[in-house]
């Protein structure tokens, strides 16, 4: 259902809201990251019935993790295009 590189907002906790990158998922739980508060070397461990998926899929970033190849400069700049914000 979830994928690496897959945009996701989060329905509840303190970053409600907020826009995320699935980093990695498992069949209860999704890691996500954003690139400020929470970084690659600590996702955030999040329920799966706690977020919003969208159809973003981000190929670029999706190639960079499956390389490991990432780093969290690259997770903003993805956001930022998704948000509009560049």
């Amino acid at each position: 259902m979830y994928s690496k590189g897959q945009i996701v907002f989060s329905k509840k906790g303190r970053d409600k809201g907020l826009a995320f990158i699935v980093y990695d998922c498992d069949k209860d739980y999704v890691y996500l990251v954003n690139g400020k508060e929470r970084r690659l070397e600590k996702p955030k461990k999040k329920k799966i019935i706690h977020i919003q998926p969208t159809n973003m899929l981000d190929e670029d970033i999706k190639d960079k993790l499956e390389k490991g190849s990432i780093l969290d400069a690259h997770i903003r700049k993805a956001l930022a295009r998704y948000n509009g914000d560049m």
